[in-house]
């Protein structure tokens, strides 16, 4: 061994003083440098493991939301047509109810309207015997020739029956 330190001119007390001025370098490198680091290192690989852990939640929860939201519309959408169906039924009920009620009121109008055409007729009726009546008296007083002579209640109901007749 000795042939191969002399060869290599390797001095022990240097290599001992090197060796300890490596430890103290490491043990100096290892309190300020690497055990921070690693500390460091564990609090940013937490955070980012919580960040991805927070993602996933966060699309899991989205997905839950996006099929709450299509099972929503598709309820919304059934509720809108069964509701348009309803309204439509309610429509066509209140159009039959009111085509009834025009049926009804055009019908009594229809009546009353006759009653009233039977009224007038009967009014024009009697306005058109007075008239005749009245045009055959004075026809009578000129035919006979006595303008002084006037008609008595009695000849005028007479005149009246006949024309009833």
């Amino acid at each position: 061994m000795e042939s191969i330190i002399s060869t290599f001119h390797i001095d022990w007390k240097i290599i001992v003083t090197q060796a300890l001025n490596f430890a103290v370098v490491f043990v100096v490198l290892y309190l300020f440098a690497l055990k921070p680091l690693n500390k460091l290192m564990a609090e940013r690989s937490e955070k980012i493991k919580q960040g991805i852990d927070n993602s996933k939640k966060a699309n899991e929860l989205l997905q839950k939301a996006i099929e709450e939201q299509k099972e929503n519309t598709i309820k919304l959408r059934k509720a809108s047509i069964d509701s348009q169906k309803e309204l439509q039924k309610d429509l066509e009920k209140l159009r039959a109810e009111n085509m009834e009620t025009i049926k009804l009121d055009v019908e009594e109008w229809e009546k009353n309207r006759i009653k009233q055409i039977e009224i007038d007729k009967r009014t024009i009726v009697e306005s058109v015997k007075k008239d005749i009546v009245s045009l055959a008296m004075l026809m009578a007083q000129k035919l006979i020739g006595k303008a002084d002579h006037k008609f008595d209640e009695k000849e005028i109901n007479e005149l009246h029956n006949l024309l009833d007749k």
